[in-house]
């Protein structure tokens, strides 16, 4: 009887009560940031970073988990080198200054086993800021190439560039930025 009764507890703890939080390092090739705008109501702009990494840890069974993401401003690619530079410019990104935006997590908040939103700090030209990221698709499993484990999510939020000391040209150039990080990350 003692055997059984050692046999249920040691099944106990090696079940979801010990599942362990998974790291996974961001994948910079698949990883680019993107940001758009009204530009003077004409159109919608969309421009993105090149350079970005950082960490997503998770643990699907507990529903937690952390992200953290650093973008290197100056990789600003907006398709238009002199506008590149407009944009790295003191009045927006300020990247001489200011070389990353980060991205820090406080929490992950799941639906079932899936995030669907991460509450964090936004860092952007010096200033911190809450932001919500709504993940609107998340997938792990094996990569089919790298013969890893990966995970990959489309995540969002809305910032307003004047809460940044980005204001100029606000509001005919939309004050209103929409931040879009699709990102692939490879386990540890």
């Amino acid at each position: 009887m003692k055997r059984i009764a050692f046999l249920a507890f040691a099944a106990a703890l090696s079940g979801p009560a010990l599942a362990a939080p998974v790291t996974y390092v961001i994948d910079g090739t698949h990883t680019l940031p993107r940001f758009s705008y009204s530009h003077f109501g004409y159109s919608t702009q969309l421009s993105r970073f090149d350079k970005a990494a950082g960490r997503i840890v998770i643990d699907r069974e507990a529903k937690t988990g952390s992200v953290d993401v650093t973008i290197t401003t100056a990789s600003v690619d907006t398709g238009y080198p002199l506008f590149n530079e407009h944009i790295q410019g003191e009045d927006f990104l300020d990247t001489a200054k200011y070389p990353t935006a980060t991205f820090v997590s406080s929490k992950v908040n799941f639906d079932g086993d899936k995030p669907v939103s991460v509450d964090g700090t936004l860092t952007l030209k010096g200033i911190s800021k809450p932001v919500t990221l709504t993940v609107t698709s998340f997938l792990c499993m094996p990569h089919p190439i790298l013969k890893k484990d990966a995970c990959g999510a489309n995540a969002s939020t809305v910032v307003k560039r004047t809460d940044f000391n980005m204001g100029k040209y606000a509001p005919y150039v939309g004050d209103e930025v929409t931040i879009t990080i699709p990102v692939e990350a490879i386990r540890e």
